[in-house]
């Protein structure tokens, strides 16, 4: 709850006073993290958030059984997410941060044989599983993609929607990974982003800890690249994280 004093507007002085108006237009209690979250092209916003991925050894088996799990909800709320991304026969998906594939094959079902799906991730061993993977089910239409820390390394214009489920936390480069990302879709096309709600007393401490910012962060950032959001459509299943669906403009 936040408590309000009554003060005359003209005891302020005129730039105190702008700048009260300035922080009472935003949403209560994120203009702080709104004025300290403006990352440079360059600038890594979190160092290391991916140094376990990045590691060549990387135990993919182990991941499997931690990220496909019904404790874990956006693997319980698959088949709802899916709905949400309302993918076409035909379409180009890029699944951005594939990890062990679990939308990626959910994708190239929902796309079909004419379609293409990207599974784009900066951890090989995640990238080479899931090409083994599709290859054995003869799922031709998926590609895997190694993509870099600042970019998803697909080719200009090339996807109708990027898909970034419990990812873009991951970004450290967030302004060169998004314009990446902004350049690989079509005009017109559609960015899903899946992450955690982060609110301080709310989201558990681990969650506080892993991820840098909240929603009203992350949708700044994104719509700063060039992207408009258009609806917050969380499935009721979801409870620690929301479901944000953008245009490119």
């Amino acid at each position: 709850m936040i408590t309000r004093t009554r003060t005359s507007s003209h005891s302020l002085p005129l730039s105190f006073g702008l700048m009260l108006a300035a922080l009472c237009s935003l949403p209560a209690g994120c203009a702080t993290e709104r004025a300290a979250s403006a990352p440079a092209r360059g600038e890594s916003v979190k160092p290391g958030i991916n140094k376990d991925f990045l590691d060549p050894a990387l135990n993919v088996e182990r991941y499997v059984e931690r990220f496909e799990t019904e404790s874990r909800e956006i693997y319980s709320e698959r088949a709802a997410i899916l709905e949400r991304v309302a993918l076409k026969p035909g379409q180009a998906v890029a699944d951005i941060g594939a990890g062990t594939g679990l939308y990626t094959y959910l994708f190239a079902d929902a796309v079909g044989a004419k379609g293409k799906v990207y599974a784009v991730d900066i951890a090989a061993p995640f990238v080479e599983r899931i090409q083994t993977t599709a290859a054995e089910r003869g799922l031709a239409h998926v590609v895997g993609v190694q993509c870099a820390e600042d970019d998803v390394r697909l080719p200009p214009q090339s996807i109708d929607v990027a898909f970034v489920c419990d990812t873009y936390h991951h970004f450290e480069f967030p302004t060169a990974t998004l314009a990446s990302l902004h350049r690989a879709l079509r005009p017109g096309g559609t960015l899903i982003v899946i992450d955690f709600h982060r609110i301080e007393g709310v989201t558990r401490e681990w969650t506080l800890n892993h991820v840098r910012a909240g929603q009203d962060v992350f949708s700044a950032e994104i719509q700063a690249a060039g992207f408009t959001l258009e609806a917050v459509d969380t499935p009721p299943g979801l409870k620690e994280n929301y479901l944000l669906r953008f245009r490119r403009r």
